[in-house]
């Protein structure tokens, strides 16, 4: 299971946030380069870059868009839950084709993001595996037609 670590005990220094940002900024930037920018030896900022992967403060990782890689449908999909959520959101992160989980306040208890390769699949995942965990009452399905805008550039604080 892919579950986000809880925040780091100390708060992250200067030389580390720069480190994310170069990242961000080009997740292919090699480590020598990084370093000429923070200060710091291309050793110090692999074994940077690898404590912050370790500690779950980030992952360098190639964003795609699905669609553009053959998947013929992605959605965002809304379930109302009863009970704990917890359970229900481990669940459906067990679910190959579900890439992003989050436990949400307001009109839906969770959102899941699905990727499917046609329309039979999404309604396979939806009606077979989504709709049929415990806890579930009810889902909404909103279907991406285009893909605008996507990133993880924000920088840190």
């Amino acid at each position: 299971m892919n579950e986000r670590r809880a925040r780091p005990t100390t708060p992250l220094d200067d030389v580390s946030k720069a480190i994310i940002e170069q990242l961000q900024q080009d997740g292919r930037r090699s480590y020598a380069a990084i370093g000429k920018v923070v200060g710091l030896s291309e050793a110090a900022v692999r074994q940077r870059v690898q404590r912050l992967v370790d500690g779950g403060v980030m992952q360098v990782v190639a964003v795609t868009d699905p669609l553009e890689l053959g998947f013929a449908r992605q959605a965002m999909v809304g379930v109302r839950c009863t009970g704990p959520l917890e359970p229900v959101a481990d669940a459906l992160a067990e679910i190959a084709e579900v890439d992003y989980v989050v436990i949400t306040a307001g009109a839906y208890d969770l959102l899941a993001e699905v990727v499917a390769e046609s329309d039979e699949r999404l309604l396979e995942l939806i009606s077979s595996r989504i709709r049929t965990i415990e806890g579930v009452v009810a889902t909404e399905t909103f279907m991406y037609l285009k893909l605008r805008k996507q990133t993880y550039s924000w920088g840190v604080r």
